[in-house]
């Protein structure tokens, strides 16, 4: 019988075209908006607890960092009307569609809560706007996990299941941070108790999607993806370790802060890394599909 053949694509191409996307735009994109969604969640948890000089904060961070988002998101596509072609039709198929127009959405509700914290005028419909933004949040803060796994890229759709809890625990971290680096010191407690429930889920995703990657995980250990999660796990789990000193620290909550969000900045620039590097790599590619045939073939072999 004739010996397997070791695999090699066509003169050593991929097979998987990598998406188009520039980093700076679309991992920022990622990250801007899981800080936007997540943070309008803890300003309304913050705003009933009574910690209303955070929850303004929270509030104008949640808008200008969609603002910036949608200007990421803008700038990638090369012509601002791509994204409003983009709303012309409603797909709940498509991630896309459903993002922008969750943007579309969100912005200008997110928006209208910032303007009443800042001016303190029309607090009802600030508390309304303030509820509408913390029921998108998590929409906000997530679909962008699922836009990357709905494509072909290895090292994305094979986490699809772990991707977007990876994301929400990464933006839950990123706003505790943002609160930690902006409130006073007496108004942190949702915010240390939140920044430890982020670190912890954001690690506890990582880890499942790792072992369901298999051999496709070495996208997140090696190069520039591996560099940078290995960063985002020191500094989330620094950044957790300072929040629960923070009560008793303005210096141990600004040091928080910044270590969070650059946390956060650091996982979505390292998956985004990740997913591009297996792109490129055919291996990549056809390693999974092989094993799942096999796994097919014997879950189908009489016994």
């Amino acid at each position: 019988m004739v010996e397997r053949a070791d695999f090699e694509s066509y003169y050593g191409r991929p097979i998987v075209k990598a998406p188009a996307w520039e980093a700076t735009d679309i991992a920022g994109y990622f990250f801007l908006g899981g800080l936007a969604g997540a943070g309008s969640v803890l300003a309304a948890a913050l705003q009933a607890g009574g910690a209303h000089r955070t929850a303004a904060a929270l509030k104008v961070t949640s808008v200008g960092s969609v603002g910036l988002a949608t200007a990421a998101l803008i700038h990638d596509l090369g012509v601002p009307s791509r994204f409003t072609h983009m709303l012309r039709v409603v797909k709940p198929t498509s991630p896309m569609s459903v993002g922008s127009w969750l943007l579309a959405v969100y912005g200008p509700v997110a928006g209208a809560a910032a303007a009443s914290a800042v001016t303190g005028r029309a607090p009802r419909a600030g508390a309304v706007a303030t509820g509408g933004a913390a029921v998108l949040g998590p929409a906000v803060a997530t679909y962008t996990a699922v836009l990357a796994s709905d494509t072909a890229v290895p090292a994305w759709h094979g986490a699809h299941r772990e991707l977007p809890y990876l994301f929400a625990g990464s933006a839950l971290a990123a706003a505790s941070g943002a609160a930690l680096l902006l409130g006073p010191s007496a108004e942190t407690g949702v915010a240390r108790a939140t920044a430890v429930l982020g670190a912890l889920g954001e690690t506890a995703a990582d880890h499942a999607a790792r072992r369901r990657l298999g051999p496709v995980a070495a996208t997140l250990r090696e190069g520039r993806a591996g560099g940078l999660m290995r960063s985002a796990r020191v500094l989330t789990a620094t950044g957790a370790a300072l929040a629960l000193l923070s009560g008793r620290s303005r210096a141990a909550g600004v040091g928080a802060g910044v270590a969070l969000l650059a946390g956060s900045v650091c996982t979505r620039f390292g998956v985004f890394a990740a997913g591009i590097a297996s792109a490129r790599d055919p291996v990549h590619t056809v390693g999974p599909q092989r094993a799942r045939l096999a796994a097919d073939g014997a879950s189908a072999a009489p016994d």
